[in-house]
């Protein structure tokens, strides 16, 4: 797939979005990660996803794409990918997350949009607004 123009920008903003969900994916031992994405258990994958995600922003906004990728080998750090789903009101991002012991990484595929401008620092800003739009807010009394 070719990657859209904006796409770093646009990785810039997603990165930002799902930080502290990444944080709560985190705390899941890479071996469950490896063992659901080998045996192909991905509903146990998209139970995590949910639930990270329901933290922090609106149902359904959050999700397992087509699956993930486990790589591990004898001389190489273990590296988890993702495939995820961001879909805020009016827009839908395909990106890769990649976690590893020290870092983390977005790559987006793709994003449409319900209703695009032909201008595309318009969509840009757009997908910005949405996705804030779709977060949950924590209230003075929670705080």
């Amino acid at each position: 797939m070719n990657r859209q123009p904006h796409a770093p920008t646009r990785e810039i903003i997603v990165a930002k979005a799902i930080e502290e969900v990444v944080s709560e994916l985190r705390l899941v031992d890479v071996a469950d990660y490896i063992a659901f994405i080998r045996l192909e258990h991905f509903a146990c994958i998209s139970d995590i996803v949910d639930s990270a995600a329901e933290l922090f922003f609106m149902p359904e906004t959050l999700r397992l794409g087509h699956g993930g990728e486990a790589h591990v080998g004898w001389t190489e750090n273990p590296r988890i990918v993702l495939d995820l789903e961001l879909r805020p009101r009016g827009a839908t991002v395909y990106f890769a997350l990649s976690l590893t012991a020290l870092h983390a990484s977005v790559e987006v595929n793709y994003v449409a949009f319900d209703a695009p401008d032909p201008d595309p620092e318009r969509n840009t800003a757009f997908l910005e607004a949405a996705l804030e739009a779709a977060r949950i807010r924590k209230t003075a009394a929670a705080i």
